[in-house]
C-alpha cells in the first residue's frame, strides 16, 4: 500500500505542479500521513505550504477555527467538522486547496460512528468544493490510516484533475 501512497502523491504533485497549487492539509485520525507522503516527493516545497494535525477538538479549535458548537453538535468524526478544518487550514496558510481528514482509525466506535468511519473535506480558493463520509470498515488501525491517506490523496488527485 505505501507504493501506492507514493505513486498517488506523486500524480498529485505533478497535478499541482502545473495548476500552480499550494497544499494545506489538515489532519486528524492519520496523523499526518498525507503531509509525509507529500513531502516525500523532492520538490515539494514548491506545492506544500503546511500541515495540521490536530487530534484533539482543542486544537481543532485553536489551530484550525472549528467552532465548538459543530463539534458540540455533530462531534469531531463528522462531514461538518471536515468541512470546517479545511477551511480553516486555508485561512491560516497561503494555500489555495486544502483537505482534512478525520475519524475513528480503532480500535473502538459506536454504531453511528464504527471503527473505520472517515470524513474527508476539500477546500479550494476559501470555498469547500468536496466534502465525504467513506466506511472503510474495522480493518485495524494502520490499515484504516493507510487507506484514508490513499483516499485523501486521490480525492487531491481528482479536484486538481478538473
Amino acid at each position: 500500500m505505501r507504493q501506492s501512497i507514493y505513486k498517488i502523491a506523486k500524480e498529485v504533485f505533478e497535478l499541482a505542479s502545473l495548476k500552480n497549487s499550494v497544499i494545506a492539509s489538515a489532519e486528524s485520525c492519520t496523523g499526518g500521513l498525507l503531509s509525509s507522503a507529500i513531502t516525500g516527493i523532492p520538490g515539494s516545497s514548491l506545492i506544500f505550504e503546511c500541515g495540521f494535525v490536530t487530534y484533539s477538538n482543542i486544537s481543532k479549535m485553536k489551530l484550525l477555527n472549528v467552532n465548538q458548537l459543530t463539534l458540540e453538535s455533530f462531534g469531531a468524526v463528522s462531514e461538518e467538522v471536515a468541512a470546517e478544518m479545511a477551511i480553516g487550514a486555508l485561512k491560516n496558510s497561503k494555500a489555495n486547496i486544502a483537505i482534512s481528514i478525520t475519524g475513528i482509525a480503532g480500535p473502538g466506535g459506536s454504531n453511528t460512528k464504527p471503527e473505520g468511519m472517515v470524513c474527508f473535506s476539500v477546500a479550494f480558493e476559501k470555498d469547500i468544493k468536496l466534502t465525504k463520509t467513506k466506511q472503510f470498515g474495522p480493518l485495524g488501525r494502520d490499515i484504516v490510516r493507510e487507506k484514508a491517506t490513499l483516499h485523501g490523496l486521490d480525492l487531491l488527485k481528482t479536484t486538481l484533475s478538473k
